[in-house]
C-alpha cells in the first residue's frame, strides 16, 4: 500500500497557498505544518488546514516536524537558509519557487549541499503541465515539425520572473541539452528596484550542444503577445524546424504548422493553477516512491536553465560571448545592475504593462 508523506509549506502567500492546497488535495500527502513571518498569515492558513500547526520560525518548526517535504514560496532573496532548514529537517524532497538563486554562486552551493544529503529537489516550473504546453512538446517529439534548428521564448513579465519559465520551457522541448555559449544585452535600471531584481529588458542568443540556437527576451520592450489579454500570461514558446513550427501561449493556447498539419493548426489551453499543480505535486509522490520517476521540473533541470540566464547576464556585464559550464564568479545581478546604462528603454515599462497595477 503507498505511504502517505507528511508536508510543511513555508510562505503562504498566494503561491504558498497554491502549492498547500494542491498538496492536500492529494491523499498522497498531509499538510502538517503552516510556517509564515507574518502570525496573522499563518492562524489565518492554519484554519483552512485542521491539525496542521502553524508557527513563524519555518527552521524550528521543520525541525520539530520532521516532514517527508519541506516546501518554500518566499521572496529570492532568502533561499539558502531554507534549503538549509530544509536538509537539516531530514526532509527527503525540498520543493521551491523559481528562480533558485540570485547568483550562479549560490545556485551551485544550493546542488551541492542538496546532492551530498541525497535530498530531491523541485522547481515550480509548473506550468509545463497546461494541456497546451504537453501538446506543442508532443509535436515536437514527434518529429512533424522536421529538425528542430531553434527554440525560443519571450515574455513581457521582467527576468527574474520569467525568463527561468521562458528558458526551463523553451531547454525541455530541446531536451534538455546543455548549452555551449549564450550572448545577450540589456537596458534600463529601474527594474532593480524590485525584490525580483531584474533589467527593465534582456534578450540574448543561446548556442546548445546539438546545434540548436535559443532565443530568449523578457522585459519592457520584448515581444507583445496581442493574442493574450492578461499581462502576466503575454509569454510565447516554442520551436521551429524544418519542416514548421509548435508554440504554447501562456495564456492564449497552442499551435503549430506541421508537415502534414495542410495549414495551422490550434488549440485551447491557458495558464490555471486549479488544473497545473495537482500533476505537478502528484509527480512528486511518484518520485519519492521511486527514485527513477525523476521529477520532470527536478532541480537539476532548473540549474541547467538557471546557468544559462547567469550566462546571459554575465554576456551584459562582460560584452560578450559567455562559455558554460560557468566558472566561479561575481553575483551576476550586482554587476548587472552597474553595467547597465542608466537610460530607461525605448518601449516604457508603463506602456508595456498597461492593465497591470505594480
Amino acid at each position: 500500500m503507498s505511504r502517505t508523506y507528511t508536508v510543511l509549506v513555508a510562505g503562504l502567500g498566494k503561491r504558498g497557498m497554491h502549492h498547500a492546497s494542491a498538496f492536500q488535495g492529494n491523499p498522497r500527502f498531509e499538510v502538517v505544518g503552516l510556517c509564515d513571518i507574518d502570525a496573522s498569515r499563518a492562524e489565518a492558513a492554519a484554519a483552512k488546514f485542521p491539525g496542521a500547526k502553524c508557527g513563524t520560525d519555518s527552521a524550528a518548526l521543520a525541525k520539530e516536524l520532521k516532514p517527508d517535504v519541506f516546501c518554500f514560496a518566499t521572496l529570492p532573496n532568502i533561499r539558502m537558509p531554507l534549503i538549509q532548514a530544509g536538509i537539516d529537517c531530514g526532509a527527503k524532497l525540498i520543493a521551491y519557487e523559481k528562480p533558485i538563486a540570485t547568483s550562479t554562486r549560490e545556485a551551485r552551493q544550493i546542488m551541492d549541499l542538496t546532492r551530498k544529503a541525497g535530498v530531491k529537489t523541485v522547481v515550480s516550473h509548473q506550468h509545463r503541465y497546461g494541456v497546451h504546453y504537453q501538446k506543442v512538446k508532443a509535436i515536437i517529439a514527434s518529429g512533424a515539425i522536421g529538425r528542430v534548428h531553434t527554440v525560443y521564448g519571450h515574455a513581457t513579465g521582467w527576468m527574474m520572473h520569467m525568463m527561468t519559465h521562458m528558458i526551463d520551457y523553451a531547454m525541455w522541448f530541446n531536451d534538455y541539452v546543455e548549452a555551449d555559449w549564450a550572448i545577450a544585452q540589456a537596458a534600463g535600471r529601474g527594474k532593480f528596484a524590485d525584490i525580483h531584481r531584474s533589467p527593465d529588458y534582456i534578450g540574448g542568443l543561446v548556442q546548445f550542444k546539438n546545434g540548436v540556437r535559443g532565443v530568449f527576451e523578457t522585459g519592457a520592450g520584448a515581444p507583445d503577445v496581442p493574442e493574450v489579454d492578461y499581462w502576466w500570461r503575454k509569454c510565447r514558446i516554442g520551436a521551429q524546424g524544418t519542416e514548421g513550427f509548435a508554440e504554447a501561449l501562456t495564456g492564449g493556447g497552442w499551435r503549430a504548422i506541421t508537415r502534414d498539419s495542410g495549414g495551422v493548426i490550434s488549440g485551447e489551453g491557458c495558464m490555471n493553477y486549479d488544473n497545473d499543480m495537482p500533476p505537478y505535486i502528484e509527480d512528486m509522490a511518484k518520485w519519492l516512491d521511486d527514485d527513477t520517476a525523476v521529477h520532470p521540473c527536478c532541480g537539476e533541470n532548473a540549474h541547467k536553465g538557471f546557468e544559462v540566464m547567469m550566462a546571459m547576464c554575465r554576456s551584459v556585464v562582460e560584452r560578450g560571448q559567455i562559455a558554460l559550464p560557468l566558472p566561479d564568479g561575481a553575483p551576476e545581478i550586482d554587476a548587472l545592475a552597474t553595467a547597465v546604462p542608466e537610460r530607461p528603454v525605448l518601449l516604457s515599462m508603463e506602456a508595456n504593462r498597461k492593465e497591470y497595477p505594480g
